[in-house]
């Protein structure tokens, strides 16, 4: 068992590694370095965008970006020759004999409010489409987003008792290495199993503590009102993030399916039309594999796309519903690094590419 300290050490480490990845890279794409790498172009994967608001325990601040970041992302990728694409539209764009560039393709995942207020006026401001890929249960205030919820119990604790899936176990989370080692460990047991059980132990805890992990998410994530304004504007779409966000490799197969199906009736009570688009929830190999891939085409949509990492190459017209994505990482908020995310090399040698 490795204390706290260890598992912020290797937190720092491993964070320094990527950062150093990045830095060499991005030298390489500015160089010219592999220039075939890039492929057809990404899709670029966003959770929260929103001004930085430093916080001392803040384990999911990758999943946020600041507007200007983006901003200054979508401005990068066109003077590099990007050419924005809906994912609607991304397998006739690939089909095209000649495009005019690698495509930029950008999604938004959960459907943050802070998606409407900061991160629609830069897409809209450069005429870049976008989807948002929606939950219904956290539309409908019918299920917690466990991480948020999670942060919010941490912090307040100086002990964290919980069942994570064995049995009782308290850790300690006086300190920062603490919290963060407690987040670490209930990430863990909830990365690759069905989840609802430890996430239900999850939301009872936090309401004996006074947080209301409804309430989290009625703050944090557009209603059906909200949803449907932003889906009548022009460059936008919405699409299936099934129900419960749950992990569907790790659920029953009626259950799955369940979870597709009335996840794309709740876009269409929304917008009026089925949704073409899927994004599995987490969305790596653990959360969606050939079982969840088959399911989404018999299921009526157009593609469906994953979390692994990768570009869009020759190989991905035939992978319509195992698609990859890159994360914009709030952890790495630099231009030269999207360029270099952006670029394909590190990807090349990846199964994922």
């Amino acid at each position: 068992m490795h204390g706290p300290h260890t598992v912020a050490a290797r937190r720092m480490a491993k964070r320094a590694a990527i950062q150093g990845g990045l830095e060499a890279v991005s030298m390489l794409a500015r160089a010219g370095v592999m220039r075939g790498a890039r492929g057809m172009g990404a899709i670029f994967t966003l959770h929260h965008v929103r001004p930085a608001t430093p916080k001392q325990f803040d384990p999911v601040a990758h999943l946020s970006v600041t507007p200007e970041f983006l901003d200054a992302s979508i401005r990068r990728l066109k003077d590099e020759g990007y050419v924005p694409v809906a994912l609607e539209d991304l397998a006739s764009f690939l089909a095209l004999p000649e495009r005019p560039g690698p495509a930029m393709v950008f999604t938004l995942d959960d459907g943050y409010r802070d998606n409407d207020e900061y991160a629609c006026p830069v897409f809209e401001r450069h005429g870049v489409p976008y989807t948002i890929f929606v939950s219904g249960g956290f539309v409908d205030r019918t299920h917690s987003i466990w991480w948020e919820t999670a942060e919010q119990l941490i912090a307040k604790l100086d002990e964290f008792v919980f069942d994570f899936g064995t049995g009782e176990k308290a850790s300690p989370t006086r300190t920062m290495a603490e919290k963060y080692a407690a987040f670490d460990m209930l990430h863990k047991s909830l990365a690759c199993t069905e989840q609802q059980e430890i996430i239900a132990r999850l939301d009872l805890q936090a309401k004996d503590a006074g947080i209301c992990p409804i309430d989290i998410v009625d703050r944090q994530v557009m209603n059906e009102e909200e949803l449907r304004a932003i889906a009548e504007r022009p460059l936008s779409h919405l699409g299936a993030h099934t129900i419960g966000h749950v992990n569907l490799a790790h659920s029953p197969e009626a259950l799955m399916r369940e979870e597709i199906t009335r996840s794309a009736a709740r876009v269409a009570d929304i917008t009026g039309e089925t949704p073409k688009t899927l994004a599995y929830p987490y969305g790596d190999r653990c959360a969606a594999g050939p079982r969840e891939y088959a399911a989404a085409e018999e299921l009526g949509f157009e593609l469906a796309v994953t979390t692994n990492p990768g570009v869009l190459n020759e190989r991905s017209a035939g992978l319509r519903f195992a698609l990859p994505r890159i994360s914009l990482n709030g952890y790495y908020q630099r231009g030269r690094y999207v360029d270099a995310l952006a670029s394909g090399i590190p990807f090349a040698f990846s199964r994922s590419a």
